[in-house]
């Protein structure tokens, strides 16, 4: 299977863009190298601006570049945009102007940076923001669609998770991403299991290991977080039963908070949550950790038979 980087894939879509439009500058927080949003900088150094250790001024600058008829994107790692939270209330959400927030070295697969480093709440309190879109990518064929669908057809607040580490490519080349909509990877009826990021890889692994128990599962990849897909929720509860969500990120206000309450408001069904259980991550290797975190392969498919039998 291939594996590819879901950061360099947006520095070199950003890039691309950046031959289009003139009017689109891009900021980052001294961390270009890793964001990759450098490959940006060096082809348009007079469209990149360095803010340095100083996210406050990160978020306040690109939303008077916003403001001023630009198109912003801003880079950081997760865990440092979090500390921005007010500059994004009032200047740009209150605004609710055309910057677009891409961040990486999200999640545990952050991996031996640590507990520190690795944000497992930032889709939880980006998502509470009024006039945010949240998109959680799940390859690099995604992440280049979100980044051309940001520049072409979204003009207001967005925040997108990337992550430190390379992914499966599990789409074809031609897909298009499309706001408040998700995918089917996998068709199933017995039950349904919704992921998105690092996890859908896994779910689909899970879902081979169901299926030599005879467990039919439905396996979706719902990388629109806000606004999410009610409709496919909804549509999988009534056809399959029950549902388990797997995400790189806490239980709490993320992907399964969202499916939980639309299931509850709709068609009430079994929902079991997998995800990180109020607690930190830890420094490890980052496909390790899943495993120490009870986020593995493996522990997909136990929860998921678990939810079809009926156990707890």
């Amino acid at each position: 299977m291939v594996v590819e980087s879901l950061r360099e894939a947006y520095g070199e879509e950003l890039t691309k863009i950046g031959e289009r439009d003139r009017d689109v500058v891009v900021l980052d927080a001294d961390l270009s190298s890793s964001t990759k949003t450098a490959l940006f900088g060096k082809k348009f150094p007079d469209r990149f601006f360095n803010m340095g250790v100083s996210e406050q001024s990160l978020v306040s600058t690109s939303a008077g570049l916003a403001l001023g008829g630009k198109t912003a994107f801003v880079s950081t790692f997760a865990v440092f945009l979090a500390r921005t939270y007010e500059q994004i209330r009032q200047a740009v959400c209150y605004n609710n102007i055309n910057v677009k927030f891409v961040v990486t070295h999200a999640g545990i697969t952050v991996g031996e940076d640590g507990a520190t480093h690795q944000m497992v709440e930032d889709v939880g309190i980006m998502s509470g923001l009024p006039n945010m879109k949240v998109i959680v990518p799940v390859d690099s064929v995604e992440t280049r669609s979100v980044i051309r669908f940001l520049h072409e057809d979204l003009k207001t607040p967005s925040y997108t998770r990337l992550t430190r580490e390379k992914f499966p490519v599990l789409n074809d080349p031609g897909y298009e991403f499309k706001l408040g909509k998700s995918v089917i990877m996998r068709d199933g009826s017995d039950m349904t299991i919704i992921a998105n990021g690092a996890m859908v890889a896994f779910a689909l692994k899970a879902a081979d290991e169901l299926k030599g128990k005879g467990i039919d599962a439905r396996v979706i990849n719902m990388s629109s977080l806000k606004p999410i897909d009610r409709d496919a929720i909804i549509k999988a509860a009534r056809e399959t039963g029950r549902i388990v969500t797997a995400e790189e990120h806490s239980i709490y206000n993320g992907l399964g908070s969202r499916v939980s309450e639309v299931t509850g408001e709709e068609y009430p069904v079994p929902v079991r949550r997998m995800g990180m259980r109020d607690t930190f991550g830890k420094s490890g290797s980052s496909w390790e950790l899943f495993d120490y975190f009870h986020l593995g392969v493996h522990d997909i498919a136990k929860i998921s038979e678990d939810t079809f039998r009926g156990e707890r």
